[in-house]
Formats: structure tokens, sequence, C-alpha cells
């Protein structure tokens, strides 16, 4: 590793150490950081030190289902607000965040400020954008779940469209 490599590989270091997160390391220069959310659970983001920048890329989600223009326009006109990172498709269309930063910017401050930024992108954007590209799933997924008694607490978020029809009981309490 050159000493910018061993340097921003320093600040990864510090900077999870100082959020109290454990990273997997298959390589040196590679970290895999598990980041919890609220609304998606979890963000699986990778920090690998290149050559001349570090890369940060987390999974978002598969690519949709239904209304591929919707959802993909839904991502598009947040790009322009974000720092750090912005949504991306593979070649299957599946959805990550995706950013690059030089070495030299690379210090604890900036590693802590990038996964939250991909923290909070992936987490206040999850359930609109599953409501947009999954909507047909969700309802099936709600209406399985209720004829066999299972929690609906996962679902939550898309009662407004997944849930009971207007006049039609709704889900118990406890679910």
């Amino acid at each position: 590793m050159t000493p910018a490599q061993v340097r921003a590989a320093s600040a990864i270091q510090s900077a999870l150490a100082g959020l109290g997160l454990a990273a997997g390391q298959p390589e040196p220069g590679s970290y895999l950081v598990r980041l919890e959310g609220q609304r998606k659970l979890a963000t699986m983001t990778w920090l690998i030190v290149g050559a001349h920048s570090l890369l940060v890329e987390a999974f978002f989600c598969r690519q949709p289902d239904e209304d591929h223009a919707r959802f993909y326009r839904f991502l598009l006109e947040r790009n322009g607000r974000m720092y750090g990172v912005h949504f991306a498709v593979d070649r299957q269309g599946d959805v990550y965040l995706v950013g690059r930063l030089p070495l030299a910017s690379v210090t604890a401050d900036e590693i802590d400020r990038v996964l939250g930024c991909v923290l909070t992108y992936s987490d206040e954007n999850f359930n609109p954008a599953l409501s947009i590209g999954f909507a047909s799933s969700i309802r099936k997924e709600w209406a399985w779940r209720r004829k066999r008694g299972e929690s609906l607490a996962n679902l939550r978020a898309f009662a407004q469209f997944a849930g009971p029809a207007p006049g039609e009981a709704g889900p118990s309490p406890s679910s």
C-alpha cells in the first residue's frame, strides 16, 4: 500500500472504532460495514481503498418488479440533493448507493459523514421506493400473512395501500 492508502485505511479504522462499528476486512484496505437502520434494517456498506480514491458502495434494493420509470425517476430526483454518494444501478437494474472520495479527503470525520449519508439515504428512501417498485408484491405478502395470521409488523409502513379495503376488518392489534 502507498502512504496515501495507508493514511486512508488508518482514518477508516479510526472512524469505525470511534463510531463503535465492527467491520469485516477480507483484505487490506477493504471494509464491509453493517449500518443499522429504522426502515431498512441493515445497509451493508463497502469501503474500499483504491490507488487514488476510496470507493463507497452499499446495496439498496434489487431491481423493481413494476413501475420502473417512476421508481428510477424517484431515485434520480434525489441524487441532486445527496452528498458523497448517489443512487446507481447495475446491469440487472439492482440499486446501490455509490460514491468515490479522493484519498486525500479521507479522514475519520469524512468517513463518519459519508456513512451517515449512506444510512440516511438508504433508510429515508427505502419504504417510498418499495411502495413504487414493489406495490403488488407487498399487497400479496400482506394478504398472505393476514390469511395465515402472521405478523404484519414489518409491513406497517405500507398499510395505506396494502392493508384491508375500506369496510374490511383490519389486522388485530397484536399483528
